[in-house]
């Protein structure tokens, strides 16, 4: 999946902004657009209707003494004297529908025969029944009415046939388009308008979101300093394993919010230590038994400093749980498989990777082969061993960075990390397959 990463300059900034908002308007002005050409559409076409109806109505006395008088043939002048440019036809029908007589304006023999030809429901009074029919690059409206007397009785109906001629499609194209258009135009108006505005507002919010981050890295950053002055190889090795745990989730391919949590969790995993006395904590040989549980305690006393922190709160997950081992045997809460949170499985296995690969006051660094070998009878024991095998890939990478690198390098690893994963708006590709 790909990943989309917040402006940092100004002119990112702008050029985000304009390409979303351009977008928008665009899409926003065709729906406009659209919803005004069918709407115009709509009424013109109601409004030639109006016109047919109003037509027919028109006649609709005469054509109605003239078909309760029986009277059949084509000789109604009176009725013909009526027909116009528009409206070019009238048929007069019984009450049985049979026709009585149909009187039209000269028009091509086709286009009587095709208004003669069409179906339609003979409406029950007082309803109408109204129908547009294309034909020949014109339009004929169709408009039928039934015939009543006074007291309600049936009588017969009286159908007219109006002419749309090419000419007025034409002009009635032109103004739906005129309507569509002047809705996109406004649209795209209005959102020049406030782009200045939305730019505005938009870079405030990038920057206080910014300086909220600045912040919340600088609070991390102080917790770290705070252990290193109890203890100064705490501090160096802080580095070194959230690089590596970032590496390592980033190659498993666990989502953002894991790799988040992960970060702080893994540089801030042994900040319980400020609350471990100097006797224990920087003694320089094994621990007795008594004082390793005192030791033990450093993970509790983790979650009690970073209490109440909203923005540490996923740290909670990796410094509570980073020694809990897979076979249920660690501590504090002696969680077993998939139950130890995933950010702690991911940073059990760099932790012990760097303490065995580091050199410590009761022991030398061991080679990559002889951490492999240890690590190796501990996979589904005290490693997840899915992850684990994952591990195993980059191992040999992972060795060669901490041999190569000084502390100046992992601050500055660090660094670009930070700013990678606090930027990252969407998963990797792969995401949560160990979860």
């Amino acid at each position: 999946m790909k990943t989309i990463e917040l402006p940092e300059t100004p002119r990112q900034l702008h050029h985000l902004l304009a390409r979303r908002l351009g977008i928008g308007a665009l899409l926003v002005g065709s729906l406009a657009g659209g919803l005004a050409y069918w709407v115009e559409s709509y009424r013109v076409e109601q409004r030639t209707l109006e016109r047919a109806i109003t037509g027919v109505r028109h006649f609709e006395s005469p054509a109605m003494q003239l078909a309760v008088g029986g009277e059949k043939g084509d000789g109604h002048s009176a009725i013909s004297q009526l027909l116009t440019d528009e409206f070019v036809g009238i048929r007069v029908f019984a009450s049985n529908a049979e026709m009585l007589f149909d009187v039209w304006r000269p028009l091509p023999e086709t286009l009587k025969e095709f208004a003669r030809q069409q179906r339609h429901p003979w409406p029950i009074p007082p309803n109408s029944h109204s129908k547009r029919i294309p034909v020949a690059g014109e339009e004929l409206v169709q408009v039928i009415l039934p015939m009543t007397t006074n007291d309600g009785r049936l009588v017969g109906y009286v159908e007219g046939i109006s002419l749309v001629s090419q000419s007025a499609l034409h002009e009635r194209k032109l103004q739906t388009r005129g309507a569509a258009l002047t809705a996109t135009i406004s649209v795209l108006a209005a959102a020049l308008l406030l782009y200045p505005l939305m730019s505005g507002l938009l870079g405030r919010t990038v920057a206080l979101s910014s300086r909220l981050l600045d912040a919340n890295l600088s609070l991390l950053r102080s917790l770290g300093n705070a252990i290193a002055k109890r203890d100064a190889d705490t501090d160096a090795h802080n580095y070194r394993v959230t690089c590596y745990a970032v590496t390592l989730a980033e190659a498993v391919g666990v989502d953002k919010e894991t790799v988040t949590e992960l970060v702080l969790g893994a540089f801030l995993h042994d900040v319980g230590k400020i609350g471990i006395p100097n006797q224990i904590l920087l003694k320089p040989g094994r621990l007795t038994s008594e004082e390793f549980q005192v030791m033990q305690t450093h993970a509790v006393l983790g979650i009690e400093i970073v209490a109440g922190n909203p923005w540490l709160s996923g740290a909670e997950k990796t410094i509570r749980h980073h020694h809990e081992r897979f076979d249920g045997k660690g501590y504090p809460d002696g969680l077993s498989g998939k139950a130890i949170p995933l950010a702690a499985r991911i940073f059990a296995l760099v932790d012990v990777f760097d303490a065995l690969t580091s050199v410590r006051p009761y022991k030398p660094a061991l080679s990559l082969d002889e951490t492999l070998s240890i690590m190796e009878r501990e996979a589904g024991q005290h490693f997840d061993p899915a992850i684990y095998a994952v591990f195993r890939q980059i191992a040999p990478m992972l060795y060669e960075q901490g041999q190569s690198r000084d502390h100046t390098q992992w601050i500055l690893e660090l660094k670009v990390m930070l700013e990678r994963c606090f930027k990252m708006k969407t998963a990797p590709e792969g995401a949560v397959e160990f979860a």
